[in-house]
């Protein structure tokens, strides 16, 4: 609707994780890192935490984007409020693929969990597992059947474990864990992705214009940039809607800049109240 009027090519604040709009900042960077030298290293399972919104899933997504192909299968729950069994059931049917024979039960995932770890063992492959939201695990009793997976294929060919489990969730995953010490052990890494700084958050304005086709210095003022920050504190979701947002209006007044007024009024008149 607006990216003719501002000289785009695509609109830049979609919630989109396409690799070119990922913008470096630095705990995300290092989140990055982390991640993936506990893939790497074949570590059991890494745990991944921020607010709602901090850029989490696009973390992931770039990382596996990187790894080489000998990190395979991958599967991604992105709804882990399931029971244990349900979780098990779930987690293979992700991972695994294909048809069932007769009636699901744990033995039988189990079972199949263990003959597609033995086969990727074989053809020197390491099984990568993201649950999303993980902080909703603990109300369904899942830690500990995850700890009890982990142990399947530990320690063969001299690595720690046959698969690594990503845990990504709401901070309070690192209090939960405390209190299942049992599987807090076997978490390697423990990255917390922190919100963006005034001036990563200018810089992500900058990458993701460039990334839709213009300059941002020709759409916004530098002043409405650092009105955003305040605005969004830093949170790269909500920048994205506060921004997208200024785009459409400013489009509709045509104005030729964004400027702090109007962000203002956006934020104002449009963001719904607590949904920032």
């Amino acid at each position: 609707m607006y990216c003719e009027h501002w000289k785009l090519t695509c609109r830049p604040f979609e919630n989109s994780c396409a690799q070119e709009f990922y913008y470096p900042a630095e705990s995300h960077q290092a989140t990055m890192l982390q991640l993936r030298y506990a893939i790497e290293n074949r570590r059991s399972a890494v745990l991944m935490c921020g607010a709602n919104g901090v850029g989490k899933t696009q973390v992931v997504r770039s990382m596996l984007e990187q790894l080489g192909s000998d990190y395979q299968p991958r599967a991604q729950i992105v709804f882990p409020a399931l029971k244990a069994d349900q979780f098990v059931h779930y987690l293979v049917q992700k991972l695994v693929g294909g048809e069932e024979s007769g009636t699901p039960s744990v033995a039988a995932d189990l079972l199949r969990f263990e003959q597609a770890l033995s086969r990727a063992r074989e053809d020197g492959l390491h099984p990568i597992v993201v649950v999303d939201e993980a902080h909703l695990l603990e109300g369904q009793g899942v830690f500990e059947t995850l700890r009890l997976l982990l142990n399947l294929g530990a320690g063969e060919n001299d690595c720690e474990a046959a698969w690594t489990l990503i845990l990504s969730g709401h901070p309070i995953l690192l209090s939960q864990l405390e209190r299942f010490p049992s599987l807090d052990e076997r978490i390697a890494v423990k990255c917390v992705i922190s919100r963006f700084t005034p001036d990563e958050t200018v810089g992500y304005i900058q990458h993701r214009v460039r990334a839709g086709g213009a300059d941002a210095d020709d759409i916004f003022a530098v002043t409405a940039m650092e009105r955003i920050h305040v605005l969004t504190e830093g949170i790269p979701r909500r920048i994205n809607r506060l921004c997208d947002l200024a785009l459409m209006v400013g489009y509709a007044e045509d104005r030729k800049l964004i400027t702090v007024d109007l962000v203002e009024s956006v934020h104002d008149d449009l963001v719904l109240p607590g949904a920032t």
